[in-house]
């Protein structure tokens, strides 16, 4: 899910409120990631007091955005998380996104690998 830097705050809140998602990545004309914007970014603008329903995206979203290519590991992708303190990163091929991953999803798959490599030591032990 994706919008663009004119969106308002409020059809920002309804994209993330429909799609049940609390990152949206905000691109260009041309695919490439100019921002991304979050729950958190949004709530931090309004407990300012600055933000209003016609405040646009651009406002509000973070345009230092650490992008990663697809080749990444899970472990590169959690270290990243963990020193820069984000929940959700754009992947990108050639600047253009092609997806995002969450920390959920990072967990997820380092969880199944060590499932998988426990199984491989029992097996070896059992053996």
């Amino acid at each position: 899910v994706t919008t663009h830097a004119d969106c308002s705050l409020d059809d920002l809140i309804t994209i993330l409120a429909k799609r049940r998602i609390g990152t949206v990545v905000v691109i260009d004309r041309n695919q490439q990631v100019i921002g991304i914007v979050s729950e958190r970014d949004i709530i931090r603008h309004l407990s300012t007091g600055g933000a209003t329903a016609d405040t646009l995206t651009k406002n509000i979203m973070t345009s230092k955005v650490i992008t990663v290519e697809s080749n990444i590991t899970s472990a590169q992708l959690m270290q990243l998380m963990t020193e820069h303190r984000i929940r959700h990163l754009p992947i990108t091929r050639d600047g253009k996104l092609v997806g995002i991953v969450s920390i959920g999803d990072v967990v997820k798959r380092l969880l199944e690998k060590y499932e998988q490599e426990a199984e491989l030591i029992k097996q070896f032990i059992n053996s």
